[in-house]
């Protein structure tokens, strides 16, 4: 125990005797010497208290890391121990589950609303040898679970962010108004105001659901022991993945889907700006300068861009200047931040001339272009009839999933952007 916490309970302790004296009818030669004693011993325990907080606080210090991030730590290798096989060992054969596993699902049910096997959104991340060549173990990385929606996917490299959601709706103020500020004109005269500040509400609603079916046969089962682990997870991160960019995007707000930033632009508000003609670098660099007018990006190197293949190939054909060999390629990699590249998150080229879109994103203060909430946990659910007579196991995971943008100046859709 710290000293100083010793030192304030025997302080409490003082004053509890003093408050018993001082209500004393009549006080004796023995209470008044008590009462004095106490008395000193609390003012020297002042002056200790003081010092003890002066020596302990370089412990404070040392010891301040550590205790904020215990608890991300303690949850990561909680995660690191989950094992998927155990789950479809379980659906399959009924096998019991055990260790952190079993903890988890447990933990999970807890908040309801699963018919299977519920299973953490962290489990799903493809997981690489946790040793180095010389042997020393090499910690997993700690990082919030909702900073990410898996390894590689594009939302995530657009700079989407993943927020975890136990039930209901979940909505968040963003400020929607511009206060102004003024000097005041005249020795006499008001300043500017006064300004309206406005918040809008951007929700998130538990009305999308997406589901992916996995076959796994018997003699997958029986063959393969821990590589069923890998598999399972790989298959299903990459399944889900795969559609969740599909519908960030591209989403149509309709048939059971979430409305992407692409698709629903007019919706949430993102300018979209149609270029109609040869692309080219000179486009992205008036998209940026927009952002940077904006005050939603510092920097070129701090927006994002989202293209179609077809759209590097194009522009890694097309010569800026013929005397240094430049393409506009070359410029447009100098000019960008990260420039991701994508034949998922955005539509093929279509039209006459075959033209296509992009897809521009910033983080400004800290809050992502656009987020996307999970419910809970993965549902794992088992099909017993479908491969009963061959033996196989099918699962379904069904996860709910729902898309929105906080704030509009954050992303810019290039239109029109033509390959001829």
């Amino acid at each position: 125990m710290l000293e100083s916490v010793k030192i304030q309970r025997r302080q409490s302790e003082i004053r509890q005797a003093l408050a018993e004296m001082a209500g004393a009818e009549t006080l004796t030669d023995e209470t008044r010497s008590k009462m004095d004693a106490m008395d000193g011993e609390y003012q020297d325990n002042e002056r200790k208290f003081r010092a003890a907080l002066i020596g302990e606080d370089e412990q404070r210090q040392a010891a301040k890391g550590e205790l904020e991030t215990r608890s991300s730590k303690e949850w990561a290798e909680m995660m690191a121990g989950f094992e998927m096989r155990q789950v479809a060992l379980h659906l399959d054969e009924g096998a019991a589950l055990s260790g952190r596993t079993a903890e988890i699902v447990s933990e999970l049910r807890g908040a309801g609303g699963f018919r299977g096997i519920p299973v953490p959104w962290a489990a799903l991340e493809q997981r690489a040898g946790e040793t180095v060549a010389s042997g020393t173990p090499d910690p997993i990385s700690t990082r919030p679970i909702i900073d990410r929606i898996f390894p590689g996917s594009m939302a995530s490299a657009m700079g989407g962010q993943m927020i975890a959601i136990d039930q209901g709706a979940a909505e968040w103020p963003v400020v929607t108004s511009s206060v102004a500020a003024g000097w005041q004109a005249t020795e006499l005269g008001d300043v500017a105001g006064p300004t309206v500040y406005a918040t809008t509400d951007r929700a998130m609603q538990p009305d999308n659901t997406l589901g992916i079916t996995m076959k796994i046969t018997r003699r997958s089962l029986k063959q393969s022991g821990s590589a069923l682990e890998q598999a399972v997870r790989r298959d299903m991160a990459g399944a889900i993945g795969q559609a969740i960019d599909a519908a960030v995007f591209n989403g149509s707000g309709s048939s059971g889907q979430p409305l992407g930033v692409i698709a629903g632009a007019s919706t949430y508000g993102i300018t979209a700006t149609a270029i109609d003609a040869t692309a080219s670098h000179g486009a992205f660099r008036a998209a940026v300068a927009a952002f940077m007018v904006a005050n939603a990006a510092g920097s070129s190197a701090a927006v994002r861009s989202m293209i179609r293949p077809e759209l590097w190939d194009f522009l890694d054909s097309t010569i800026f200047d013929a005397g240094s060999g430049l393409t506009e390629w070359d410029k447009l990699s100098r000019l960008m931040g990260p420039i991701n590249t994508t034949s998922n998150g955005l539509a093929a080229p279509a039209g006459n001339p075959v033209a296509t879109s992009a897809l521009l994103t910033t983080s400004t203060g800290g809050v992502a272009p656009f987020y996307v909430g999970a419910w809970g946990a993965v549902d794992i659910i088992r099909d017993p009839f479908s491969d009963a007579a061959s033996g196989g196991l099918r699962l379904t995971a069904l996860a709910t999933l729902d898309v929105t943008v906080a704030r509009p100046a954050q992303l810019r859709v290039l239109t029109g952007l033509e390959l001829a």
